[in-house]
């Protein structure tokens, strides 16, 4: 039996769903109500502004990155020539060259890929742990929900920027260092999220419902509650996503982030301050794809709370 409540008021029966005669035709195939959602949720993501143009700029950022992961680009972003060092935006190197030679375009793009890739670990990480911790808080007893709470509120009194330098400067720099940091102190901000909508959900008619006829802790946990916060999950995703792209940029511009030669946007931009006076363009780029990125991501995350809260989309 599936407890998940509906997502809108149920309407009047019509005749055809109980007169036999007029039933429409078995043969036409029926479109589960959970694909119905989904189609709305994206329909309406697409007609706001914000949302299009989320999905327009971080479209952009994930083509570059997975270009740069193929290597679509003929350009190494290693490779150095010094002769070419230097050298202002042209036909051949549409970015410029850094002080090394080294193409700007490929550098850009492997340091967006690198961003996204530890970007994504990161929200991975705060993101399963989190929303598990938001769920047990919100739905379980008494001391178990004050545990996590009163941890949640441990690493909130840390902001999160400073506990992800905590525990690099701890760990040591690196790729899986820097994911982990970011990760851990994006946590507390997803169990909170969490928290309030199972509370609310904890009480009603179809969680009793399903107390009631005994299905187990888990089941309701996994099968009717946790469908009913994925809305509000998939909003913090996308706005975890931003602020983990500026958090890494921050770690790479500290020299916490992953090591040369590989390319890190944040890094490009701390090189690049000695050289914006004469060679505008080793800054101006690498910050342009840290803006779009994280625009981009914030513009989705506005698009999806408006799609999947049904008082945003009244307004």
């Amino acid at each position: 039996m599936n407890l998940v409540e509906p997502a809108g008021p149920v309407g009047p029966v019509s005749p055809a769903a109980t007169s036999p005669d007029l039933a429409a035709p078995s043969s036409v195939p029926e479109v589960p109500a959970e694909e119905v959602r989904h189609r709305r949720v994206l329909s309406i993501l697409w007609r706001s502004r914000r949302g299009r143009a989320g999905c327009i700029l971080t479209g952009v950022a994930l083509l570059t990155s997975l270009s740069a992961w193929i290597g679509l680009y003929p350009y190494s972003p290693t490779l150095q020539n010094p002769a070419a060092g230097l050298k202002a935006p042209s036909l051949a190197h549409l970015f410029g060259t850094d002080q090394f030679g080294r193409d700007m375009v490929a550098q850009v793009m492997q340091g967006l890929s690198v961003s996204l890739e530890i970007a994504v670990v990161a929200v991975l990480i705060a993101g399963t742990i989190g929303t598990l911790g938001g769920i047990v808080a919100g739905y379980l007893g008494r001391w178990t929900a004050a545990v996590t709470m009163r941890v949640t509120d441990m690493l909130f009194a840390i902001p999160a920027i400073l506990l992800a330098l905590a525990i690099v400067t701890a760990l040591g720099a690196g790729w899986l260092h820097s994911a982990l940091a970011i990760g851990i102190g994006y946590i507390p901000i997803f169990v909170r999220v969490v928290r309030g909508p199972v509370l609310s959900l904890r009480e009603s008619p179809f969680i009793r419902a399903g107390r009631v006829l005994g299905l187990s802790r888990r089941r309701l946990l996994f099968r009717h509650i946790l469908p009913n916060v994925s809305g509000v999950v998939a909003v913090q995703v996308s706005l975890a996503l931003a602020w983990s792209i500026l958090a890494e940029a921050t770690l790479s511009f500290l020299g916490l982030g992953p090591p040369p030669p590989t390319a890190s946007l944040g890094l490009m931009v701390y090189n690049a301050t000695s050289l914006a006076a004469t060679a505008w363009w080793t800054l101006a780029f690498p910050s342009i794809a840290i803006i779009v990125a994280v625009i981009g991501f914030n513009f989705l995350g506005d698009g999806l709370r408006d799609a999947t809260d049904p008082r945003a989309r009244t307004r």
